[in-house]
This record gives structure tokens, C-alpha cells and sequence, in this order.
């Protein structure tokens, strides 16, 4: 229905006689207008605060996220564990091996990880695992060997390997066992 049917509908409506007076329907059209103004103001008051719920809803459900994630402790230092899915896919494993435990002393770490993992990531993974923050990380793509066994050959698999530098006084407890 258009703005101008809604006005003849209340003139209409009212019931009373046409006034003879010229200025008479520019009264009854100025509060029709009066009318549909108002009620557009309700509308747009009804959407704001209906966005602000919005609003209000998605900073509840982040908070409550953040207070469910569980906080690890790794010796007097807390991590959250907001990644560490992704973090355990990046890393793979560490390596421990006779240059990567020499490596060690000078506060550099080898782990091998994912093939399609980058930079960025590992360090971030890094972050949110062991609760340090790295300041170099450097790739290297190992290519797999061939093997033989008796007369078979084969070959192991392509793999990456990741070697994260620490700052000096910073640390990462990898062969607590070993």
C-alpha cells in the first residue's frame, strides 16, 4: 500500500464531513506523514536494540569461550591451549638427535613437522604449546633416502624439519625423559 492510499484511508476513516476550508486536507496529510514518521522511529529503535543484543550475545559467547579454555602450567608459566589441535598437527615430533641435543647449547631446538606447515605457523604453534616465543624459525625440506632390503628397493618419505631459535634465557623441556 503506498504512502498516499494510507492517507485517503484515514480521511476516510475519521467519519467526519470534509471541511470546507482550502488549508484542511494539508492538515489531515501532515499528520498522516506525523504518524508514519513516528512509527519508522519505533522501527529503527526496535532494530538498534536488536543489533545491540546481537552485539551483546557475541561478547558473552567469547567470553565464556575464553573462561572454558583449559590453561596449562609449564613451570611457573601459563599457556593457554586455544590452538593446540592445530598446534600438535604443525609439530610432529622433536627431533632427538646427536646434532639436535648439540644444537641445544645454543638455545636451538629441531622438530620435525608438518610438510605443509610455514614459518608463521610453526611459530605460532610454538607459542601456544610450550609457551615461548621464538625469534628465528628456519625450514629445511629433507629429501627421504632409498633403502634396499636383499633384493628390494624403496624409498622413505619426503619430510620437513623445523629449527626454532629461543631467546637466551628461555627454554623448552623436550627430553625430560631421555
Amino acid at each position: 500500500m503506498s504512502l498516499f492510499d494510507r492517507i485517503k484511508k484515514k480521511i476516510r476513516g475519521t467519519g467526519k464531513k470534509k471541511e470546507s476550508s482550502p488549508a484542511a486536507p494539508f492538515a489531515k496529510v501532515t499528520e498522516a506523514k506525523k504518524g508514519s514518521v513516528a512509527a519508522a522511529k519505533k522501527e529503527r529503535v526496535k532494530t538498534e536494540l536488536k543489533k545491540e543484543e546481537k552485539k551483546q550475545k557475541h561478547t558473552t559467547l567469547k567470553l565464556k569461550a575464553e573462561e572454558k579454555a583449559p590453561v596449562k602450567e609449564i613451570k611457573d608459566q601459563k599457556v593457554k591451549k586455544e590452538g593446540s589441535k592445530d598446534a600438535y598437527r604443525v609439530l610432529i615430533k622433536p627431533l632427538v638427535t646427536e646434532k639436535a641435543t648439540h644444537l641445544v647449547t645454543q638455545n636451538k631446538y629441531s622438530f620435525a613437522v608438518n610438510k605443509s606447515a610455514n614459518k608463521i605457523v610453526i611459530k605460532k604453534a610454538i607459542e601456544n604449546l610450550y609457551g615461548v616465543k621464538p625469534l628465528r624459525v628456519n625450514i629445511i625440506n629433507a629429501r627421504g633416502k632409498y633403502v634396499k632390503s636383499g633384493r628390494t628397493f624403496g624409498k622413505k618419505k619426503n619430510w620437513k624439519k623445523a629449527v626454532v631459535t629461543l631467546k637466551p634465557g628461555d627454554k623448552i623441556e623436550i627430553y625430560e625423559g631421555v
